[in-house]
């Protein structure tokens, strides 16, 4: 069984409203990063800030918007948590095998 989180127990992501939080999305969408409610076109929506490829000071941020019925869970979570889960993926590196001493020797 998991927590209850108050609001106060999470830091704000800024002034303005902002929470940081894990928001999924029916239709198989996950966003994390800053979060507020605002009312568009007469009604109240879900704003959700996402940092372009992972750092919003160069890249900049995208917008998205939902509708309350569209939100199948709301995670709020801390900024350190949601910036990891944006996070760009890194491919492994490649490993490159170095002969031993000894194998060298013996191919000799």
């Amino acid at each position: 069984m998991s927590e209850e989180t108050t609001n106060s127990d999470l830091p704000r992501a800024d002034s303005g409203g902002w929470e940081w939080a894990i928001v999924e999305i029916f239709g198989h969408r996950r966003h994390a990063e800053r979060t507020r409610e605002e009312e568009r076109f007469g009604a109240k929506m879900l704003r959700i800030d996402v940092p372009n490829k992972g750092d919003p000071q160069q890249h900049g941020w995208t917008t998205h918007y939902y509708g309350g019925s569209a939100i199948f869970s709301f995670s709020l979570t801390d900024e350190a948590t949601a910036q990891r889960a944006n996070k760009p993926y890194e491919p492994p590196s490649r490993l490159t095998y170095v002969a031993d001493e000894d194998e060298e020797k013996l191919e000799q």
